[in-house]
């Protein structure tokens, strides 16, 4: 996802959850981003992680992202509105394994247009919490 401007998340944070789930913020992806929950699965850490880049949560992506492969900083591309996710496919990230696969689409609008953006996101269970590793990501108009 496109990382240009730091915002931090505010007051008027959405009722819905932006992750597409029926849970309002608040209670699905609020609570992983204030730390009173942890994710449980590579898909639930994903959709959080789309959540966190919908409100401007740069510090939880930080947070979610794994050591050696996190960037020193993150700035959101404010002209950048994600619109929806959709998860097209996970492997891996059950209960008793290490590392775990989900692909999404996530679509958006930028100047005026419409697009989406695909990414096969790799995740890693390290020190009891999953973490976002890297991910193969195209993009389509």
């Amino acid at each position: 996802m496109a990382h240009r401007s730091s915002r931090r998340p505010t007051a008027s944070a959405p009722v819905a959850c932006p992750c597409g789930l029926p849970a309002g913020y608040a209670d699905c992806c609020g609570r992983l981003h204030r730390g009173s929950a942890h994710a449980t699965s590579p898909q639930e850490l994903m959709r959080s992680r789309y959540s966190a880049f919908v409100v401007g949560d740069t510090a939880y992506l930080l947070r979610t992202w794994h050591p050696s492969t996190r960037p020193p900083a993150l700035e959101l591309d404010t002209g950048l509105r994600w619109q929806r996710l959709e998860i097209v496919a996970t492997e891996g990230g059950g209960p008793f394994h290490s590392e775990g696969v989900v692909e999404f689409r996530a679509h958006y609008r930028q100047a005026g247009r419409n697009g989406a953006m695909c990414e096969r996101s790799r995740f890693s269970h390290l020190d009891g919490a999953w973490v976002y590793v890297d991910g193969d990501v195209t993009v389509t108009d």
